[in-house]
């Protein structure tokens, strides 16, 4: 059960899907979350209670996370993830003017998905992500997905959390990184290396004008995994696509800015 503010209670929901670890919550409008690759689907937990309130959500832990099987094919790409995706929407019997959140990895998916599936959703809403990385950033994602393979989740937990809050949040808040750090550490290290290299190897600048769902993009000023120039990049390539900026927040603002992240949502929506 979820405690909603108001004292009152919702139940979550696990879904019986193949081969997918969901759960949906809430009552209203769908709205499908997406989380980042330094996470899995229990980023989303702070902000569940506030948008349940108005939406039934769904919220799929990615192939390789939870109890998600990889996807079944050697190096997977972006619009793979898209497809398994869009497969999930249809599985979950999510009608097509489902909303759909990314954050992360799960933003780049989204983003797949808005050229390739556009019509099998509503809105669209990305958070701290991109069209694609510029060449220099893609090499710590491939630094990552290698170390990984080598020796483990737990050698890269700490980067992750550099990745995903900014020092001083790291420094105020042990609690968010050690539950964080656990979280991350029980992913799958291959699934987490193919999804890092996706990232990697992916590229739509040209194609984000395609998209034609409206779309928020937001974004942490202090992001040091999707800086702000990716998420300017979406606002400039995406037709109509509306921004908002968080100052002093890193990549995660469901977590770090959730009053900020759950009203940048709702008013989105409602509108």
């Amino acid at each position: 059960m979820v405690i909603l503010s108001k004292g009152r209670s919702i139940k979550i929901r696990n879904l019986n899907i193949p081969d997918t670890d969901v759960i949906q919550i809430g009552e209203g409008p769908d709205l499908l979350l997406l989380h980042t690759l330094l996470a899995e689907r229990t980023v989303f937990d702070r902000v569940l209670p506030a948008l349940a309130a108005h939406h039934r959500l769904t919220v799929p832990n990615l192939p390789g996370y939870g109890d998600t099987p990889p996807l079944d094919k050697p190096d997977p790409s972006v619009r793979d993830y898209a497809d398994r995706i869009a497969g999930i929407m249809d599985s979950a019997g999510l009608p097509d003017e489902t909303d759909v959140l990314g954050n992360g990895a799960g933003g780049f998916m989204s983003v797949s998905l808005g050229i390739h599936h556009g019509d099998r959703f509503g809105k669209l809403i990305l958070v701290d992500t991109g069209p694609g990385f510029p060449e220099p950033a893609k090499r710590p994602l491939r630094i990552l997905a290698d170390k990984v393979e080598a020796e483990g989740m737990e050698a890269v937990l700490d980067a992750a959390m550099l990745r995903m809050f900014p020092g001083p949040y790291i420094a105020t808040n042990p609690d968010v990184i050690a539950e964080r750090k656990a979280a991350l550490a029980a992913c799958a290290p291959a699934a987490f290396a193919a999804t890092a290299r996706a990232l990697a190897n992916v590229e739509m600048a040209d194609e984000i004008g395609s998209i034609s769902n409206e779309t928020l993009v937001m974004v942490g000023l202090d992001d040091a995994t999707t800086p702000p120039a990716l998420s300017y990049a979406l606002r400039q390539g995406i037709p109509g696509a509306k921004l908002v900026e968080i100052p002093d927040c890193g990549h995660c603002p469901q977590i770090q800015a959730r009053d900020t992240f759950v009203a940048s949502v709702l008013d989105f929506l409602a509108d």
